[in-house]
């Protein structure tokens, strides 16, 4: 019944021993060394996609960087649908109230970085938050110049009133991707950013 997979089994074993010198084997070698042949095979197989202007020599980085453009601003516009109604002014008002509520109480330049805004900016965002009664400061005992901030329980609430919406538009901004391909984004687009991250301390 497994014929053709004991057949193909035993191929592989063959050029296993060929080409993978090793004193110690065992089938967790062999695993490991079948995983990467696939992922080897996968990579000579990937086909490069097309794109508008590449026969006139655009560029990848061109791309990727017009793509990213346009699906922050799509993402933007979902979010904008997505508080309508709610006490938020701005999208960035209830990202940084659920930056709080995930990651807890933090510094304002804490939040701010953690945003990739500038100071002013920043500083805009929280005071408006403040003044709407959803955070609140405290002093902060390592650098008196410095406020901490946390949320409060009428931010909590107001978060948790948009939130099914929130997550509507964040499902309508991955759109069409199965689950496989988020992942994968997920993945690149996190190692992008922790580069980004180390790029840019000194600027934000």
């Amino acid at each position: 019944m497994f014929y053709n997979l004991l057949r193909e089994l035993i191929t592989l074993v063959k050029e296993y021993e060929e080409n993978y010198e090793h004193e110690d084997q065992s089938v967790v070698l062999f695993g490991q060394w079948l995983q990467e042949r696939n992922q080897h095979s996968e990579q000579l197989t990937l086909t490069e996609p097309e794109w508008d202007g590449k026969s006139k020599g655009r560029s990848t980085d061109s791309v990727i960087n017009t793509s990213l453009v346009h699906l922050y601003r799509y993402a933007k516009l979902h979010a904008k649908t997505a508080i309508v109604g709610a006490p938020f002014a701005t999208p960035d008002e209830f990202i940084y109230l659920i930056n709080l509520i995930s990651l807890g109480s933090m510094t304002k330049t804490a939040l701010i970085r953690h945003n990739v805004h500038e100071k002013s900016a920043g500083m805009q965002i929280i005071n408006r938050l403040i003044k709407l009664g959803f955070v609140e400061q405290q002093p902060f005992e390592k650098d008196k110049r410095n406020r901490i901030i946390s949320i409060t329980a009428a931010g909590t609430q107001a978060l948790n009133q948009s939130m099914e919406n929130i997550r509507m538009a964040s499902l309508k901004v991955t759109g069409n991707l199965t689950h496989p391909e988020k992942l994968t984004l997920v993945t690149l687009l996190s190692k992008l950013e922790t580069h980004h991250e180390i790029e840019s301390k000194e600027l934000l």
